[in-house]
């Protein structure tokens, strides 16, 4: 894809893992953390991957084994840290993805990469069960991340709904028959079936 900007990944890992009761990042499955799993999964597709934490999050044994961006806006959830991936490469496109995704594999990143269009705005997939965009799987290219940027910086921080954005912009949306490897580990009902899960359903490189 010759002059399009560089794709880096970015795995969302700075969420307070409220509704869980423990960090969601720190969850193990087949032997390893789920944000290990992450990086390793963005890893089969981009060659540069980066951990979007919060500043109290920086001295965290875990988390400190990556290459860290630091969120610094509240209140505005998972946008956090991808506004601040995107002000440390400016340039870049982001494959972003959130920490707890156990079900995702290697082939619906080549999927999304494959499909990539740099003259749109983003590439998502559209949600098997609401046919929405599914922003915590997805590409954003630069200039569309730029205009979020000024629309959060002017305070419209009622606009930052990631799916909203996706929804407003030029999105290139897959079309997914895989349900489940969208869902992400919220609750203790998300745990208890993940757990129940076999082990070695994942498709996710072991580390090196």
């Amino acid at each position: 894809m010759s002059g399009a900007p560089p794709l880096l990944g970015l795995v969302l890992a700075g969420g307070r893992s409220e509704r869980l009761g423990e960090d969601k990042a720190a969850v193990v499955h087949d032997g390893r953390p789920l944000l290990e799993r992450a990086v390793a999964l963005a890893g089969t597709v981009v060659g540069h991957v980066l951990v979007a934490v919060r500043r109290d999050q920086v001295a965290d044994g875990l988390r400190g084994r990556f290459r860290l961006v630091i969120d610094e806006a509240s209140g505005i959830g998972p946008a956090a840290g991808i506004l601040a991936a995107h002000a440390a490469e400016p340039r870049a496109a982001w494959l972003v993805l959130a920490c707890d995704l156990p079900w995702l594999e290697a082939g619906d990143l080549e999927q999304l990469v494959a499909a990539r269009d740099p003259a749109q705005d983003a590439t998502a997939f559209r949600g098997a069960r609401d046919g929405r965009p599914e922003p915590l799987c997805a590409i954003y290219e630069p200039a569309t991340l730029a205009r979020f940027q000024r629309t959060v910086a002017s305070g419209g921080n009622a606009n930052t709904s990631l799916r909203g954005w996706l929804e407003s912009c030029r999105t290139v949306l897959l079309e997914t028959q895989a349900i489940d490897h969208f869902d992400s580990i919220n609750t203790r009902q998300d745990l208890q079936r993940l757990m129940s899960a076999p082990a070695g359903g994942s498709s996710a490189p072991q580390p090196e």
